[in-house]
């Protein structure tokens, strides 16, 4: 058997669990090589509210994927998202016993200590810590202090935080559902890795991620991420209000909403009329597309002007804070005929739809290619950074006879992301491991990676003692 170091995202949201398979090629685009989609039984909003029916839908997904792919799926990179998630802007500094010696990854680990002594509120704790700028004494906006001398290091963060419950819930399905977790991050965050440019998140970007559950929003400026929410609403709640005004099943709202619904009721006319089969024998119920779209309407209006509240709240309006590169919607609400205009005709701000296609080559760029699967996508990215090898490749595929020429090759890629490439000796069944040449990380990817590693560690370690 041959290993290989493959890339597993596992996004487990409101309406459906999928789990994705990747590995970069040699162009450094990330090659699927399987998915597994599953319906989600147990998630609502973003969070686990039956453990026993999110596990079975994860190892449905994983199943598909490995079935797929022909890898065993041993870990992976999951998603967080949910109402529970808000975040906080929080300055930190401190003071240096000898400026006449540099800054060095010292005193970086000092800051991130500093910040993990924030007080959170009862049951949070901190997801992610993103730096945004530092200043060295009297100089500020700097982005990489690492080499400067200085007294004074002060920094801001983006922070993060979640509730602990929801956080474990998680971890606990993933856990019992076989699979080790090799990462965790905020689901807008991923998403805007599969779907946003740098040139986007440098001039200034909104990312509107629509999901089942919940809509996110990420905020980029100047390449730094500067403003991140949930709104505890989605596409469900759509299907739910057709659901409710058409008197129909959730099965049937559902499929109108996707094949003939829209955001914008004007382009239908009366006299459009679709047919929805009755119950058991009864009469079939017609349904006027004018109505469903004036029912879709009424509630995407509401979600965009939540969202839109929280970029006033962020001050897109300052000159200094405008979004030049505008919105992005992606996610599968993002698929809604007319929800592009609406957004633009709401915000004022011109808005484009995020596929995840810039990343991605091949055939598989094809089947992933919506914003259906730009969380799965990112993850997946994410997966592939963490240099994860625990996957075992177990039969034949078609990408067989890319692997054998490149089993034992160790490159850098475009996106200047590592491969730590594996051989298996099989005479003996010993591994070797070729370990790459590592250029060192910028001081935003060191607080972020020794945060990460440590709130990983101790989310492990809570998992495993609670059994």
């Amino acid at each position: 058997m041959n290993k290989n170091n493959i890339a597993v995202g596992l996004d487990i949201g409101t309406t459906k669990i999928v789990a994705m398979v990747g590995k970069r090629n040699e162009y450094g685009k990330l090659e699927i090589l399987g998915v597994g989609n599953a319906k989600s039984l147990g998630v609502k909003r973003g969070v686990v509210n039956n453990i026993t029916q999110t596990i079975q839908s994860i190892q449905n997904a994983v199943a598909l994927a490995e079935a797929e792919s022909g890898y065993e799926i041993k870990d992976v990179v999951v998603g967080i998202a949910g109402q529970h998630i808000r975040s906080i802007q929080h300055h930190e500094y401190i003071s240096r016993e000898n400026p006449d010696n540099v800054i060095s990854d010292a005193d970086i680990e000092l800051l991130i200590n500093q910040v993990q002594k924030l007080t959170m509120l009862p049951g949070e704790e901190i997801i992610h810590v993103l730096p945004q700028e530092f200043k060295v004494d009297d100089e500020a906006g700097i982005k990489e202090p690492i080499g400067m001398y200085g007294r004074r290091l002060e920094a801001s963060f983006h922070v993060v935080v979640g509730q602990s419950s929801s956080i474990r819930n998680a971890g606990r399905c993933v856990k019992d559902a076989g699979l080790e977790l090799s990462g965790l991050t905020l689901e807008p965050l991923a998403s805007a890795e599969a779907v946003l440019s740098q040139e986007e998140k440098e001039a200034g970007v909104a990312l509107i991620d629509i999901g089942g559950g919940t809509t996110d929003l990420a905020i980029f400026k100047d390449g730094i991420i500067r403003h991140t929410a949930v709104v505890p609403f989605g596409g469900n709640v759509i299907t739910e209000d057709i659901k409710e005004g058409c008197s129909i099943i959730e099965k049937q709202a559902e499929l109108l909403k996707t094949r003939f619904g829209s955001a914008w009721p004007g382009e239908n006319r009366d006299n459009e009329i679709v047919s929805i089969p009755g119950l058991r024998g009864q009469d079939a119920k017609e349904i006027s597309l004018k109505n469903l779209s004036k029912i879709i309407h009424a509630r995407v209006v509401e979600i965009i002007e939540m969202i839109f509240s929280e970029i006033k709240a962020y001050g897109y309006d300052n000159p200094r804070k405008k979004l030049i590169a505008g919105i992005v919607l992606t996610g599968g609400g993002s698929e809604l005929k007319h929800i592009k205009q609406l957004v633009e005709y709401i915000t004022g701000i011109d808005t484009r739809i995020g596929f995840p296609n810039e990343h991605i080559a091949g055939d598989s760029a094809k089947v992933v290619a919506r914003p259906l699967y730009a969380t799965g996508v990112g993850l997946t990215m994410e997966s592939d950074l963490n240099n994860s090898r625990s996957q075992l490749y177990v039969k034949g595929h078609e990408h067989d006879s890319y692997y054998q020429n490149n089993s034992a090759t160790t490159s850098k890629t475009k996106s200047n992301s590592i491969e730590n490439q594996e051989e298996v000796v099989e005479e003996n069944e010993t591994e070797v491991f070729v370990e790459p040449e590592v250029e060192r990380a910028s001081t935003a990817e060191t607080i972020k990676g020794r945060f990460f590693g440590s709130f990983l560690s101790k989310f492990k370690e809570f998992i495993d003692k609670s059994e």
